[in-house]
């Protein structure tokens, strides 16, 4: 990941309801949500949320899939991802053993 597109990334996060859309997303899973279940669950206003999805699916985290005549959303963990993985690029100046809490932080407890 380049810096324009961490950037990118940062920014669709740094506001509230796209903040709320991603988690909402993450939590979700793969199967992701409907469209227009998202700003019902959210209560947001449609129009407003097609905006933000927009705006996260350029910056590389959510994708839409379509399921027959429904558009889902889905968390795109890759992209996050890639993104963590610029955060940590020079993670503790060459002593990885530092950067374990965070990593274990990260670390999804799913599932097994």
């Amino acid at each position: 990941m380049d810096k324009t597109l961490a950037l990118s990334a940062l920014a669709a996060l740094g506001q509230e309801t796209r903040l709320d859309v991603f988690r909402l997303l993450v939590r979700a899973g793969a199967g992701g949500v409907p469209a227009g279940a998202i700003a019902t669950r959210l209560g947001a206003i449609q129009n407003t949320t097609s905006a933000h999805l927009k705006i996260l699916s350029h910056a590389g985290l959510v994708r839409a899939e379509r399921d027959g005549r429904t558009i889902r959303y889905v968390a795109d963990m890759t992209g996050f991802r890639d993104l963590l993985a610029y955060l940590m690029e020079d993670c503790c100046n060459g002593s990885p053993e530092l950067c374990q809490p965070v990593i274990k932080a990260v670390t999804c407890n799913c599932g097994g």
